[in-house]
């Protein structure tokens, strides 16, 4: 059909008309309408599909290096992420996730770029769609009798080797893990380049949010809820009135010159 007589037909018909059949015969028809609001109507759905269009090729992309890693005759890559090495209090939470190929996640990305609920529903499909999951905590006893770089390499070698499915290669944001004996690469902001290590860390940062949540339950002064155990004026405020609880990293700053200073009184 090359014309197509659109001019009886109202907008709203018009709108169920393109969402079930979008075709250039249609659209034509809609640019060339004396009506702005048909015009408008074409210039919205054509911005619509080049977003749509653009976030494929941005989720695309993010499989390159796992496409690498298949070249090379893997077939079983785990990204790895942890969420949480900066904070005052709380666990560093460390994950490993295996996806299947190029399973597309609408808005999948480093998740500190994504609001709390798409994070959570990004968590869902992940858990429900990924070939192999393995979350851990790392607890603030153990980050304070080591040291905060180390417990969190261990407890990523740990989370890949506890995955349900044998990973055969490994990426990794940002660190190297010496100990593990996979084929791996190392990337830096690499929450934003794989896949892989995009879904580790939702899983990783969700899970700890979750667990940040029950802490505030228990220890309501602190605040945890909202700044999730993280260095605010708010936090610090809190732990020079009540003192450090034991979910605190008694080896950070600080609160190692708070904890002494209860310790004297």
């Amino acid at each position: 059909m090359k014309y197509m007589d659109i001019s009886k037909l109202k907008i709203k018909e018009l709108e169920a008309l393109l969402a079930e059949n979008p075709a250039s015969e249609l659209l034509t028809a809609l640019q060339q309408d004396a009506r702005a609001s048909a015009r408008k109507l074409a210039e919205s759905y054509q911005k619509r599909q080049a977003k749509k269009l653009a976030e494929e090729a941005r989720l695309q992309a993010m499989y390159q290096y796992e496409e690498q890693a298949a070249s090379q005759g893997y077939r079983a890559v785990a990204g790895v992420d942890e969420a949480g090495r900066g904070p005052l209090a709380g666990p560093v939470s460390v994950a490993a996730v295996i996806l299947p190929d190029h399973l597309l996640l609408p808005r999948l990305n480093d998740s500190k770029k994504l609001s709390a609920k798409v994070r959570d529903e990004l968590y869902d499909e992940i858990m429900a769609k990924a070939l192999a999951v393995k979350q851990i905590f790392i607890s603030p006893e153990e980050i304070d009798r080591i040291n905060i770089l180390q417990t969190t390499m261990e407890g990523m070698c740990q989370a890949v080797q506890q995955l349900s499915q044998p990973a055969d290669y490994v990426l990794i944001d940002a660190v190297k893990l010496k100990k593990l004996p996979l084929p791996q690469l190392s990337l830096i902001k690499g929450d934003a380049k794989s896949a892989s290590i995009a879904a580790a860390s939702i899983i990783a940062k969700v899970t700890r949010d979750r667990l940040m949540e029950e802490y505030d339950r228990q220890y309501p002064e602190y605040g945890f809820g909202s700044h999730k155990g993280y260095g605010t004026a708010e936090h610090i405020a809190a732990v020079e009135k009540y003192g450090p609880c034991p979910i605190h990293r008694m080896t950070f700053e600080p609160i190692r010159t708070i904890k002494a200073k209860w310790q004297c009184r």
